[in-house]
């Protein structure tokens, strides 16, 4: 077998003797970064023994012995798995127990959450509450199953009022973003949203092809792309449901409370 050393660091020892070094990233690195992961992350849920294996691991399909974050058993899965996957096998039981169910699809406030939010997701929040009512009071959304462990998940924006969720996607400085192995997560997301009576518009920016049902394709987030979202809304709920949150809507004078009173001389 070839000892390999990567660009990232990982594998073999690059100055050994017969190791063969190559300039990009590992494996696993590169699961990692597309799925928006962290190696911290994955060492502090590996069984403590195990630590030091993969604090140096280069393979996506070696397997480990994971420690759950919900307390259960401790359980056997690949690198792979944990990252794209499911967690333990209790957690998936529970995710589609009776309890679960009767959460599901209903949105709200994860104080715990701590996302990124890019400048552009945040313009993007930005014009959109130009235009309707954001609820500000949530940023999660349970689901019928589990996604990357946890029975809910965190869209960009979320509209509670026609049940549908918006996401913002560009390849990033990597130009790796939201393809590949990201790409089919981005769908495994979008099907579970549907699955509790959500719907998902995805902006797709910067050379992005369209994914899922509703895409908006653009080169860059402007005022234009927020309205052909919001046409999509119309398209998807109807334009009374998308009336009824608009702050055009809710800001315009009620007719009758400002029409002068009539004269009565009796």
């Amino acid at each position: 077998m070839v000892a390999v050393s990567f660009g990232c660091g990982h594998g073999a020892e690059r100055d050994a003797m017969g190791v063969v070094a190559l300039a990009r990233v590992c494996p696993l690195c590169m699961l990692i970064h597309e799925t928006h992961r962290s190696r911290s992350e994955l060492l502090r849920r590996v069984a403590p023994p195990q630590r030091a294996a993969l604090a140096r691991e280069t393979r996506i399909g070696a397997d480990y012995e994971w420690r759950c974050s919900r307390g259960h058993d401790r359980y056997h899965a690949t690198v792979r798995e944990v990252l794209t996957g499911t967690a333990c096998a209790k957690c998936r039981t529970n995710a589609a127990g009776p309890a679960a169910a009767h959460e599901a699809g209903v949105p709200f406030m994860n104080p715990a959450l701590r996302t990124r939010t890019s400048q552009t997701e945040q313009r993007l929040k930005g014009l959109l509450g130009e235009r309707i009512r954001l609820n500000h009071r949530v940023n999660a959304i349970h689901i019928a199953r589990t996604f990357f462990g946890r029975n809910e998940v965190w869209p960009d924006v979320i509209v509670p009022q026609l049940r549908i969720a918006i996401e913002y996607d560009d390849p990033g400085r990597s130009r790796r973003a939201h393809l590949g192995l990201k790409e089919a997560s981005d769908l495994d997301k979008d099907d579970a949203l549907r699955e509790v009576g959500w719907q998902v518009i995805r902006i797709r920016a910067a050379g992005l092809e369209p994914l899922g049902t509703h895409s908006v394709v653009c080169r860059q987030l402007t005022p234009a792309v927020v309205d052909e979202v919001l046409a999509v809304m119309r398209r998807i709920r109807g334009d009374a449901a998308v009336d009824a949150i608009s702050v055009a809507h809710a800001s315009a004078p009620d007719i009758a409370s400002t029409a002068p009173a009539q004269r009565t001389d009796g």
